[in-house]
């Protein structure tokens, strides 16, 4: 994996390229891209916040309807023009209100941990496994994937099932290579017509803003060829979900060495760093909380679990623990060192708030010197309940409740995202979990209509 080279644009560069309208944008607490669009010929207004929008019409931009509107500041660092449609950009902007930053904008959340970690010299460098499906509508209601061809029991690696899929796909590789993502492998993965794609890491906040925008582009692409591309975790019980593993290192803001580069002696033998492992203390930590924020619907722990209806082991991560390229841990650190892994993050996250997280959970390990411990190289699965207890190994949140209850208890939460994002973020969680254990389901129908 190498760092991305992402060009800056230009004011000048939109108007060669024949761009005529701008997406002021912004996300809300999905993680959705929001914005109005701008001639171009209205650029200056917009860079000044001209456009505004009323934060209690979104999910997450927690505001009175009174409230004086928040406006969009984008951020031409990272803007884009749409490959698919070449006249239109599309800028990640920043919230303000009444002249001031909005402490509830996720990306706002983001920079204010981002600069924690450059006051004590450091960046963070952030890759984003991207897995998704892609289906389409079936007239008589449900989804199947775009590839006729029979399900296989283990459709990994499966070459006929990419190729059945390479028009949409070339299509998106080709839009993400002209962006300068340097996508360096994809292919089928174990779900039914699931995909991963791989690209370059870049630093956090660009990657952020770059995977908003990924999982935007990859459903208009699909449209185009007759689907849809899906970031739900987990669209079929009993085959694999979809993960967004974010793989992590931290860099010195001045000379661009990579501070995860272990020492000549690393006692641990994993080919990370003492800072590495200090970042690593302080993630465990906090483990549940982040859970909540990187693994954020009910969806997602049914992607969580190490076997459920599923023949053989899962894959993801369900248990606080650490170890080297062994993939029954959370906390990963591939062949070769130098950076971690984090598999619990699933692809429905919202890229700001679940870096905030971690980012601050591993500058507190590092301002702590707090210490991980040893790594754990067996398979963790097979551990019975008496070792793990032995070995202090707690397990992830088993739900969405569970989850939101380890991020309300945990100071962390509330300092990262601020009083209203915080509480914005609890609120909309706990109805979400109460509407989904009082929704009646087919399982339900199925099982108990005519039981008694």
């Amino acid at each position: 994996m190498k760092a991305g080279t992402q060009k800056t644009l230009t004011h000048s560069d939109l108007v060669e390229q024949g761009v005529r309208f701008l997406l002021a944008s912004y996300v809300d607490l999905h993680g959705v891209p929001k914005a109005k669009a701008v001639p171009i010929s209205h650029f200056d207004r917009m860079m000044n916040g001209s456009e505004m929008f009323t934060g209690a019409a979104l999910d997450g931009v927690p505001q009175e309807i009174s409230d004086e509107e928040v406006a969009a500041h984008p951020d031409m660092g990272s803007a884009i023009v749409l490959p698919w449609s070449k006249d239109i950009a599309w800028l990640p902007s920043d919230l303000y209100t009444q002249g001031e930053p909005f402490n509830a904008c996720s990306r706002t959340i983001l920079k204010k941990v981002r600069q924690q970690a450059a006051e004590l010299g450091m960046a963070m460098q952030l890759g984003i496994e991207a897995e998704f499906f892609v289906l389409k509508d079936q007239e008589a209601g449900g989804f199947s994937p775009i590839s006729t061809r029979h399900h296989l029991k283990k459709p990994a690696y499966d070459v006929a099932r990419l190729l059945d899929n390479k028009p949409w796909l070339s299509e998106l590789v080709e839009a993400m290579d002209s962006l300068d993502w340097g996508v360096y492998s994809f292919d089928h993965e174990d779900g039914i017509g699931q995909f991963e794609i791989d690209f370059s890491y870049f630093e956090v906040l660009r990657m952020a803003d770059n995977f908003t925008f990924l999982r935007m582009m990859a459903n208009e692409i699909a449209r185009k060829h007759g689907g849809f591309a899906s970031f739900m975790p987990k669209p079929y019980g009993d085959r694999a979900g979809s993960g967004a593993h974010f793989n992590i290192s931290l860099t010195d803001i001045n000379t661009g060495l990579n501070l995860f580069e272990p020492e000549q002696d690393d006692p641990r033998g994993c080919g990370l760093s003492t800072l590495g492992y200090q970042f690593i203390a302080g993630v465990l930590r906090h483990l549940p909380a982040i859970c909540a924020v990187v693994a954020p619907t009910v969806n997602s722990y049914k992607r969580l679990v190490k076997q459920g209806s599923m023949s053989g082991f899962t894959w993801a991560p369900v248990f606080c623990c650490y170890g080297n390229n062994n993939r029954t841990n959370t906390i990963r650190i591939p062949l070769g060192g130098k950076r971690i892994e984090i598999r619990a993050v699933d692809s429905a996250c919202n890229p700001y708030l679940g870096a905030a997280m971690i980012l601050a959970a591993g500058l507190e390990g590092i301002r702590e010197n707090l210490d991980p411990g040893d790594p754990h190289l067996d398979n963790m699965y097979e551990k019975t309940p008496e070792e793990l207890a032995s070995l202090g190994i707690r397990e992830l949140p088993k739900t969405l409740e569970e989850a939101i209850d380890a991020f309300e208890a945990d100071p962390l939460s509330r300092q990262v995202f601020g009083d209203q994002m915080f509480s914005a973020w609890t609120q909309y969680k706990r109805e979400e979990w109460l509407s989904y254990i009082t929704h009646v389901s087919d399982w339900e129908y199925d099982r108990y209509l005519k039981l008694f």
